[in-house]
């Protein structure tokens, strides 16, 4: 199984060399890091742990990645795209790959609304990667303007989750 550190560590390797992919096999679990569309795709082990390992042959479709700023790298342009409206917004983007959840628990309030302040440390969603939950907090201080990903929505690495006016 991989670590989290581990799966990281590749994705930045991976970015910063322009590799078109690589595939690594450990312990069981096969992580593939295609780099020109900057995907990450994992396949589960198979379902019978005995006899040999078959390499698994085939193209895999690249996932939709949303938006230019969700791409490692593309800030400089996404940056040069902001709106008119996003002029002195802070964005708190997610650190990880996962699936964005907006409150602790399916029947639970959300962390945080549109019009809230939040404090800088704030808990403000949550983002599960490998079954585990990763809480997000706010690094500025200020007044939740826009939560951009719906809840239970895959986001990436550098995807704008809030945009908070600071105070």
């Amino acid at each position: 199984m991989f670590k989290f550190q581990e799966i990281c560590e590749l994705i930045r390797l991976v970015g910063e060399s322009g590799v078109a992919s690589v595939e690594v096999e450990h312990g069981g679990s096969r992580l593939r890091i295609e780099g020109a569309p900057r995907t990450v795709i994992m396949e589960a082990p198979a379902a019978s742990s005995v006899g040999p390992t078959v390499p698994v042959t085939g193209r895999a479709t690249p996932a939709s990645t949303g938006s230019a700023a969700a791409l490692p790298g593309a800030g400089a342009s996404a940056e040069a795209q902001t709106t008119e409206e996003e002029v002195g917004l802070h964005f708190v983007t997610s650190p990880i790959v996962g699936t964005f959840y907006r409150a602790p628990s399916p029947d639970a309030d959300p962390y945080v609304k549109v019009g809230d302040s939040v404090t800088k440390g704030q808990v403000l969603c949550i983002v599960e990667a490998m079954k585990l939950m990763n809480e997000i907090e706010s690094d500025m201080s200020g007044t939740i303007v826009k939560v951009l990903p719906d809840n239970a929505q895959p986001v990436e690495f550098g995807q704008r989750l809030f945009a908070i006016r600071p105070a």
